[in-house]
């Protein structure tokens, strides 16, 4: 029996044939040299660009179900995305991981469909739905990358996942723009997206493959004695999270990402405002005094988000895996310097809206792609230095940390500075209200050049991590015969994996 088919058989995997001895003297040399030899049962390159495809249209459904309700919902949104992020991490590493998913996306789906029933005089139950839909997308946030990640390898699994992360911008204009709602009245897309969510749980159960983990590394070696402290089955939760304090490179790279969010967070929920308090002091639009404004700020901000969100992670996939040819370190060096270059050019849009609107759009694509550059990397990078059994309560907590950090918060800093830059002038104005959110928003630009230096860090310490999470050599080596290309047998020793 395959290792696939034996994962697909259950919810829990049992433990790998090294560690079944329970006590018994270890397995010899010819017996843990036969182990390793076994093939891992390698997924057709066919199946794993299908699986891909299926993993990206349920993401679609997913960020689209993120961005269907704006408002004071989305605070609960993230907040039950917050506190289910560390549980799905901890049942993506030691369980089927196409049972959690599929659990998640019935759990997101259905709630949300029944939302779509629910009056305006209840509006309290879409508050309580929508924590619920935040918690089963991040069973998908959370376990869908280490999918893919052990389907492809190296520069092949750089761009599988720069794939997997543009549908995040396109799930968010598209909910956007064809149906968003409000506090109390549930958008269109409430019957729609649970339709789209039951054909992707379809098409992952027949089409997407459970690769054993580690698959594309080779990473057999997990199952040995020797790999049991770092590599085995039997640890606990809380061991998993005090090994990933200790790994420099996820910590630093998850700070890295955490001010990639409170930037994102910050821009997305005020630059629309923002750029129509600059259109008022222009006078080029009138004052609004209620809300909703009619501006088309937004579609534009949107627009551009969208755009840049895929020329940017498609760009940053593409010299990822150019200048890794280079430079090992190349990863964090281009997250930093997305990072860096990013924030002066969000303080030119923020000082130059005030003489020029299409200036600041300028600049504020300019930025947005920059910072664009590093969603598929920093996941390609969390994975190669976090071993495969690790890595769903890695991307957990990295989403923990920087949603919580993040763009959880970062709408209300900015907007908590405003107001008090706004009370110390008693005699208030268009213009002063616009110069309040303009000097609050300079802290986006710190935050970023924070980012670039976390990022710097993380490049100080890759090379060792990825060290550390790769396959552990064994302690015996084996003698093999090994068929050449002519069908001559040769004898060799070779360290394996």
């Amino acid at each position: 029996m395959s290792t696939e088919e034996g994962e697909i058989r259950g919810l829990h995997y049992p433990p790998p044939p090294a560690l079944q001895n329970y006590g018994a003297t270890a397995p010899s040399t010819d017996t843990a040299s036969a182990q390793a030899e076994q093939p891992l049962g390698r997924i057709s390159a066919k199946r794993a660009y299908l699986a891909v495809g299926v993993l990206c249209y349920i993401n679609l459904i997913n960020y689209m179900d993120w961005f269907i309700v704006a408002g004071k919902v989305m605070v609960l949104f993230i907040f039950c995305v917050l506190l289910s992020a560390p549980l799905f991490g901890y049942l993506g590493d030691r369980y089927n991981r196409k049972v959690v998913l599929g659990l998640g996306i019935s759990l997101w789906s259905g709630v949300t469909l029944g939302s779509s029933f629910i009056r305006e005089s209840f509006s309290w139950m879409l508050f309580v739905s929508r924590g619920l839909v935040g918690a089963g997308t991040a069973s998908y946030s959370t376990v869908a990358p280490t999918i893919i990640a052990d389907l492809f390898e190296k520069e092949k699994r750089t761009l599988m996942l720069s794939l997997f992360y543009i549908f995040i911008p396109v799930g968010r204009s598209v909910a956007s723009k064809v149906g968003k709602g409000t506090d109390r009245y549930p958008s269109c897309l409430f019957k729609v997206t649970p339709c789209m969510g039951a054909i992707g749980l379809v098409l992952l159960i027949l089409l997407v493959p459970q690769p054993p983990r580690g698959m594309a590394e080779g990473n057999a070696a997990e199952s040995t004695p020797a790999s049991l402290k770092d590599h085995g089955e039997r640890r606990t939760w809380c061991e998993d999270v005090v090994s990933l304090c200790k790994n420099w490179s996820f910590v630093w790279s998850s700070l890295g990402v955490t001010t990639m969010s409170f930037v994102t967070g910050a821009l997305g929920f005020w630059v629309p405002l923002f750029l129509s308090r600059a259109q008022q002091v222009h006078g080029n639009v009138p004052p609004c005094f209620e809300e909703p404004c009619n501006s088309a700020n937004s579609l534009i901000f949107g627009g551009i988000t969208v755009v840049t969100g895929l020329v940017g992670v498609i760009t940053g996939a593409e010299v990822a895996r150019r200048c890794k040819k280079i430079n090992t370190r190349a990863d964090p060096i281009i997250c930093a310097v997305g990072m860096l270059t990013s924030s002066p050019c969000f303080y030119l849009a923020i000082v130059l809206s005030q003489k020029s609107i299409p200036a600041a759009y300028i600049f504020i694509a300019l930025g947005e792609f920059l910072l664009s550059l590093n969603w598929a990397i920093v996941t390609d990078l969390l994975l190669y230095v976090v071993i495969p059994k690790r890595q769903s309560t890695a991307v957990a907590l990295q989403i923990f940390v920087s949603h919580l950090l993040g763009d959880a918060g970062s709408p209300y800093l900015i907007g908590i500075i405003s107001e008090t830059i706004q009370k110390r002038q008693s005699d208030r104005s268009y213009l002063w209200d616009f110069q309040s959110l303009q000097y609050s928003f300079i802290v986006c630009t710190f935050i970023g050049v924070l980012g670039g230096g976390f990022f710097l860090l993380t490049a100080l310490h890759i090379e060792e991590d990825r060290k550390k999470a790769a396959p552990p050599l064994k302690a015996t080596r084996a003698t093999r015969d090994i068929p050449n290309s002519n069908s001559r047998t040769q004898r060799c020793v070779s360290t394996a994996y």
